[in-house]
Formats: C-alpha cells, structure tokens, sequence
C-alpha cells in the first residue's frame, strides 16, 4: 500500500499547515453561507476515481479546497456564525487532532491503549471537578467519565444502560413495551431517536409539560406522571432534564426532577450550555446535576476543540459495562481479566475509537481552564447586549428570556405583535447577505429568530454587524 514517506508529508503538511492558517486569517471576509445550489458541488468533481496518483498532491488537495470546498462550504468557524450552537474547533484542538491522527491508535481496549485510555481518565476526571460535578462522577469516587463522539451517543448509552439497571434480564430478553422515557418538548430529537435505536417505540416516549410561565420541565407534573405510568403497570426507565435546551436555552429543574424520580435513571443533558459552569458565576446552570445518574456536556461546542468531543459521565462506574460489555475471545486479554484497567469499548456501542483526549488536552494546556473561562464570559457578555438592543427596539421582541450566549426574537408587525412572515423574510435577507448567519425555531407556535453567539473569533465589532443587518 503507498504512503508518503515521512520526508514527503512533512512537505506536504508544512504546505497544508500554512493553507489552514492562511484560510483562518481571512475566513473573515468570506460569505459565511455559501452561493451553491443542490447538486453544483458534485458537478465541480469528476465522476470517476482516478486510477493513477497526482502528480502533484499538495496541488491536488488545495486547488480541491480552493475551488470547491470552500466556495461550497457553510462556514461555522466564521465570527458572523450565529446559527445552531456554536461549533468551536480552535487551532490548538487541531493540534491535538494531528498528533491523534499521527499516533494511529486504536483505543478500544487499555492494553490496545494504555495512554490513551489514562490521558482520558485524567481528563475526565479534572473537569468533572472543575465543572463541579463532585467526586462522585471521577474514576476514584466509584463513577467516571468518557469522551464519546456526540450527545446523540451518549444519551443512547444512558437509556441502554438505564434499561439494564430496570431489568438485568433486558440483555436476554429485550424490551417489554412497558418501559417509558421522559422528557419535554424542547428536548433534544436525539433522545427521540435513542428510544426508537433502542426498540422501545414512540409510544415509549412521554412528554412533561413546562412549569407555568417557562419552558423548563415541571417537577410536579413530572412527578405525577411517574406515579400515574406505575400505577398503571409501566416501568418509567429514563428522565433527561435538559440544561440549554436547542430551542430556547431553557434550563429544566434538574435538582427537583432527580427528587421525583425515584428509580428512574436521571441524564442531563446539558451538551450545550454544561461547560459554563467552568465560571463560578454559571455554577447554578448544573445545580443538582450531582444527584443524577449520567452528565454529558460537549467540548465540541464551546470548549474550543473541534468535533468529535463530548463528555459523558456516570455516577456508577460499572453501569455502562454492565450494559454494554461483550468479550469474544479475540479481546480477551490479561490486563482486562485483572479488573483493575477501563476497557472504553464498554463505554460506547462501537467497539473502535480515537484518541479524542489529545485535542482537548492541547487546548487545556495551551488556554488553561482560564481562557475557556474568558471566552465563555466574552460570549455572554456580548448576547447580553443584543438582548438589551432587542428589548429596547420597536421592531423586536425577545421570544424567551436571554439564556447565557442564546438570545431568541420576534420580528414585530405593526400591531406589535409577532410576524411570522415579517421573522422569516428577515432571516433569509441576513442570511443570504453573507455577513452573519443565523438559524430559527418557534415559541408558542410563533417564528423566531435564534442568535447563537459562540464563534471562537467573535467580537463586539461583529455584534455591530449583525445588529446593523438585522436592523438595516
């Protein structure tokens, strides 16, 4: 199999280095939103593989990027991104990301790793303190923690390892159509799609109503949910209290839903706005999140490492091996048979994985737990001013309360009410000028925009822009 020698890659990845820099020093000036239709990306590429290699790879692979990817990309690490949450992937993750791939290595097992897998638990273990979760989701407290590839994945290994804990037999025996999930509307579709991958059904699936005057989970009509669903024979399996939700920001009760919940198995989901709570004045964001069973929260978003990175910790360390762990003979092996290493295969439903911990261990040594701190202070700051610009506007209204670095808002129309259209022509005027970029969602049925601050470069000159195109 043909491969550069290590003479020729570092050439081509001094050249590829200098093409990532430059693009990230002028990534300003570009259109966040791309000027493509559907289908004009794979006509700009020929149809057939070549069979024979390039003459000249690094001219290959960007004058690819030149004229084609980039013209043909949405561009998430632009300072006028806005849209979605933001996806940080900071120059010291890539790094990290380069040394991992360099490394090569397969880390299903600790002996396939034993670094890899030690790193993590290093890792792991220091925010589940700095974030203030407590000792008892760290590796010496009885629970830990691993670095899964999204939320998606681990609030699926949540529900699998919550079915185990509601009936050991589940693993022979599969599901009985009494197991019940709970959650609210504005939680995340991914929950929705771990019950269906888990075969419960959508019947499975209940949704709480909010607390009077919010968008956040009621503990008392959660409460009475879980009593009426075991009276009547079911088996509520899953609670996932929400911290950030995608729609609004809202934050669910999590404190009150674990006193509710008896055995159901408590997941917090905060993939978003969890990391906050590295700031001492955010700390409340995760308050009670120590009581519940499973935390994630994403590094991937604003933790300035780039995707794939999010954290989930158990407060039972055997929980997700429980679940989870199959050992044919080929795995078998001496350091595992002993007990006394994490084998993370068991802590996720593939069996491979990568070395994830080296990208986030190049920001933390190169940002310290400060800088991350700063930049999520930055972020706020600047979202609390566009919520104060928006609630002093006649044009705009804020369709929820403004939650951290999340600020939502109608357009008005001229009975001062919001206007769908008026909301929806607004967006795609903003988006299509290229300047900032920008997603929606809908409040009590009614369209509004969502201002998502959270781009690593992101400053107060680029707030003026989007202000100056929302209000132009």
């Amino acid at each position: 199999m043909p491969d550069l020698d290590p003479e020729e890659f570092r050439r081509l990845g001094h050249a590829l280095v200098d093409w990532v820099a430059a693009h990230r020093a002028g990534l300003a000036e570009l259109p966040v939103r791309p000027a493509v239709q559907p289908g004009e990306v794979r006509a700009a590429l020929p149809a057939d593989l070549p069979d024979k290699p390039a003459d000249d790879l690094g001219a290959a692979l960007t004058g690819l990027l030149d004229d084609v990817v980039v013209p043909g990309s949405l561009h998430w690490q632009h300072p006028g991104f806005y849209g979605y949450f933001p996806a940080q992937a900071s120059l010291l993750s890539l790094l990290g990301d380069l040394a991992s791939g360099g490394l090569g290595a397969q880390g299903m097992l600790w002996s396939t790793s034993p670094a890899g897998t030690e790193v993590e638990q290093v890792l792991v273990d220091g925010f589940a303190r700095a974030l203030g979760l407590g000792e008892g989701f760290t590796f010496a407290g009885g629970g830990g923690g691993s670095l899964q590839d999204s939320a998606s994945s681990a609030a699926l290994v949540a529900l699998l390892a919550a079915l185990h804990r509601a009936s050991p037999e589940w693993r022979e025996t599969g599901v009985e159509g009494t197991e019940r999930v709970y959650v609210t509307a504005e939680t995340h579709s991914s929950l929705a799609k771990a019950v269906r991958v888990a075969g419960l059904g959508a019947r499975a699936l209940r949704t709480v109503p909010f607390a009077p005057g919010t968008r956040a989970m009621s503990a008392e009509a959660l409460a009475a949910m879980l009593a009426d669903d075991r009276a009547a024979g079911l088996r509520p399996v899953l609670v996932c209290p929400t911290v950030g939700t995608t729609g609004t920001g809202a934050i669910d009760p999590v404190r009150q839903v674990c006193e509710v919940s008896g055995d159901a198995w408590v997941h917090v989901d905060a993939a978003w706005a969890g990391v906050a709570a590295l700031c001492p004045e955010f700390r409340h964001v995760l308050d009670g999140a120590e009581l519940a069973d499973s935390v994630c929260t994403d590094a991937h978003k604003w933790l300035a490492t780039a995707f794939d990175a999010s954290f989930l910790w158990v407060r039972d360390g055997t929980a997700l091996p429980a679940a989870l762990s199959i050992t044919p003979e080929y795995l078998r092996n001496a350091a595992s048979e002993s007990g006394e290493v994490v084998d993370y295969r068991d802590w996720q439903v593939p069996l491979g994985r990568r070395f994830r911990a080296l990208k986030l261990w190049s920001v933390v040594q190169g940002a310290g737990l400060e800088g991350l701190r700063d930049g999520i202070r930055g972020h706020v700051a600047l979202a609390r001013d566009l919520a104060d610009r928006v609630a002093a506007h006649p044009r705009f209204a804020l369709a929820a309360p403004p939650s951290l670095a999340l600020v939502c808002l109608h357009v008005l129309g001229p009975d001062g009410e919001p206007d769908d259209a008026a909301g929806r022509a607004l967006l795609e005027r903003v988006n299509a000028g290229g300047r900032a970029y920008l997603t929606h969602t809908t409040v009590d049925g009614r369209h509004a925009i969502r201002v998502a601050v959270g781009a690593l470069g992101t400053g107060p000159e680029h707030l003026d822009v989007l202000w100056a195109e929302l209000t132009r």
